[in-house]
């Protein structure tokens, strides 16, 4: 039964609301959670509000059901940039948003609560952003069993692609081409060392340094919207993942296109020869610059760790016995079962468990790596094999998800 707020709190609500709308929005809410995210907190505070969520922005339609019908409608439409994952302001949401419906904290005190929220990043962690990118560089390449000087190459483009990335927060125009300016840089840095060092790897050097700008995890929240029938949402935020792909590729080609003009040619080759234990290290410094990246709590590190890692050996194992897509799609299945049984008994955001887990397993290394070997080659066909696994594990990874959710239906929207 929702708690029975004064009428005269009545616009005190919608601006609690509006405020939570935009904040979930803004931490990388999906369009089906945030929509009955915002359905409950109305419910709960005697309201009733029909909400339309895209990636860039929302209506919201509100009205209080003890008064007669269009007497107190309003309708608020809100412009925002396309939201990015912080699971440690997302967890302080959650929580702010508890307090107010349980009433151990008033509107006017939760109101001021999320706002004090928009407080931009410290230096100290800009710092562990960059640092994050680097990591997580290094990790995938030694997922990839690369050799050293590869994984070395692809570690300092991605720090140096993180303090691009938190350069452009402050600066419009770097941030409207950050994902093409990135692209350039790292390709740029890998074709000289691939010239003067040493011969690598160069494509996969260049995909393991942006994987974090990767829209693997949009394509899969994409067609994840779509089979959830938010058409619009999915369908705007699909087009949002192909045009960062479209902007990687060409960032990457200017690069090799200016390289090949200057003559300068680097040397490939293709060798992997790292021993296990490699993998196993890259895996644990891959899972824990996630959880830096996705600015978990600190708390949450080794549970955001630990579901990043799950959710890769899970894939990889099951996949070695059966294939690599039913190895997906169980681990896929794995984690959001174990993402919603962690918000209905430990009362926090599965998502805290959910985005990690499946970071390791979204198709945009391999989406990325379509456009760039078409163009290389200047052949479709060329790229239609690593198009067709891009389908195949974006078919896997929303057929896990949806059969998750059925296995262990959550409680709770985020």
């Amino acid at each position: 039964m929702s708690r029975p707020f004064p009428q005269e709190a009545y616009a005190a609500r919608i601006a609690f609301m509006v405020e939570l709308a935009e904040h979930l929005h803004a931490y990388g809410t999906t369009a089906p959670r945030l929509e009955a995210s915002l359905e409950m907190v109305a419910q709960k505070l005697g309201l009733e509000c029909e909400p339309w969520t895209n990636p860039t922005g929302m209506v919201l339609s509100f009205s209080d059901p003890m008064r007669p019908p269009g007497d107190s409608d309003a309708t608020r439409v809100i412009r925002m940039p396309p939201g990015d994952n912080d699971l440690g302001r997302l967890c302080d949401v959650d929580l702010i948003v508890e307090g107010v419906v349980a009433g151990r904290m008033g509107l006017a005190e939760g109101h001021a609560a999320l706002r004090a929220l928009d407080r931009p990043l410290t230096r100290s962690q800009n710092l562990m952003q960059v640092l994050g990118f680097g990591m997580v560089a290094a990790g995938i390449g030694g997922l990839l069993r690369l050799p050293w000087l590869d994984i070395a190459t692809a570690s300092t483009i991605g720090l140096v692609i993180g303090l691009l990335q938190v350069a452009s927060r402050t600066r419009p125009r770097l941030r409207e081409a950050g994902d093409a300016v990135s692209a350039m840089v790292a390709a740029s840095i890998a074709v000289l060392v691939a010239a003067y060092v040493a011969p690598l790897n160069l494509n996969t050097v260049i995909i393991s340094a942006l994987i974090v700008l990767m829209p693997g995890l949009a394509l899969t929240n994409a067609v994840n919207e779509l089979t959830s029938q938010h058409l619009m949402s999915g369908t705007a935020r699909f087009a949002g993942a192909v045009a960062t792909m479209i902007m990687l590729t060409v960032g990457t080609m200017v690069a090799m296109a200016a390289a090949g003009m200057v003559g300068i040619e680097p040397q490939v080759r293709a060798w992997r020869p790292q021993p296990d234990w490699v993998e196993w290290c890259a895996l644990a410094l891959a899972a824990f610059a996630f959880a830096v990246l996705f600015r978990a709590k600190a708390r949450d590190y080794p549970l955001v760790a630990a579901a990043a890692a799950t959710g890769y050996l899970v894939s990889r194992l099951a996949g070695q016995a059966w294939g690599a897509e039913l190895g997906i799609f169980l681990s896929a299945l794995v984690i959001t079962a174990a993402g919603n049984g962690y918000a209905r008994w430990a009362w926090r955001p599965g998502a805290v468990v959910r985005v990690p887990g499946i970071i390791l397993m979204v198709p945009g290394s391999s989406s990325v790596r379509t456009l760039i070997t078409s163009v290389q080659q200047q052949d479709l066909s060329a790229g239609q094999v690593a198009a067709m696994a891009v389908v195949n594990i974006l078919l896997a990874l929303v057929a896990g998800l949806i059969f998750g959710n059925l296995l262990l239906p959550a409680r709770r929207s985020l």
